[in-house]
């Protein structure tokens, strides 16, 4: 990848973050979450994913799943980048007129599942990718989960049964940015390590600094998904990744700004001014 193509994936982020803070105000969202994989999903959707407003129905397509769907501003950021929807719908957030919600919808062009309640989609992209093959599509399956979501029992139950199928054609990304709603996951339920319980149960697994063009570039790349085995990329994330003020803050996981306050980020975000969270409001200095 040249380093224009690494500039143009960077500003794609700049311009994801932007919307994702625009949408923590008038309700909130999962901001340190989302910001934590917009990489990932720009890198995925730029580079990787053979899908398009104008494939968006097609048979082949490849298809990913947001399984930790709180994250759905980073996704909804994508779409709109992409030209899947207009970016004037982001607006809309929350709205009762759009269906642009807390959790992906079906109902939104690109989101191919709904997700809210956490280690579900998984399965569903199991049964995806197995339906693929024995229609002798190539599409490929990406299933986005998050660390603390690994904590559900049935994220280890769909890992044997995609072992136990050779369901090469299926990735699990896991946004790894240590964090479950307001506490670390070591210091709730230990995953690591990580990699190692993964193949354990028979799958391929890598690690990516999932902030990192050229990084992720060479990892999906390299990927050997010809090899009868699932695939699981542990992407290393920070939570609240480019806005240093609420970076890996526990109590930032969920965030509902005022207008002031999301301007204040956003210049942060663009590196002209540093916004510091008090427990009432948000200081520019």
């Amino acid at each position: 990848m040249t380093q224009t193509e690494v500039e143009e994936l960077e500003s794609a982020a700049l311009r994801v973050r932007q919307h994702i803070i625009g949408m923590s105000t008038d309700g909130g969202c999962f901001i340190g979450a989302s910001l934590s994989c917009a990489d990932l999903l720009v890198y995925l959707y730029w580079k990787f994913l053979n899908v398009s407003p104008l494939t968006v129905h097609a048979e082949d397509r490849d298809l990913l799943l947001l399984s930790k769907g709180h994250d759905v501003p980073a996704l909804y950021g994508v779409l709109a980048e992409r030209g899947f929807i207009s970016k004037e719908r982001l607006k809309h957030h929350l709205s009762v007129d759009d269906d642009l919600y807390w959790h992906p919808n079906r109902n939104v062009s690109g989101v191919e599942f709904h997700s809210g309640s956490l280690g579900h989609l998984l399965s569903v992209g199991m049964g995806m990718a197995l339906d693929a093959r024995m229609k002798g599509l190539s599409t490929r399956v990406v299933v986005i989960m998050g660390d603390g979501e690994l904590n559900e029992g049935s994220v280890w139950e769909a890992c044997l049964v995609a072992s136990a199928l050779s369901l090469d054609n299926l990735i699990a990304v896991v946004d790894r940015n240590h964090f479950q709603a307001n506490v670390r996951t070591e210091e709730l339920v230990p995953l690591e390590p990580l990699a190692e319980k993964f193949r354990a149960f028979g799958w391929n697994a890598t690690h990516v600094n999932g902030h990192e063009m050229t990084s992720l570039d060479e990892c999906f790349g390299s990927l050997h998904l010809n090899t009868g085995s699932p695939t699981v990329v542990i992407a290393d994330t920070r939570r609240g990744k480019g806005l240093p003020s609420i970076e890996e803050q526990a109590d930032r996981w969920f965030c509902n700004f005022s207008a002031h306050e999301a301007e204040a980020l956003l210049e942060e975000l663009n590196g002209n001014a540093r916004a510091t969270i008090t427990s009432e409001k948000l200081i520019v200095r």
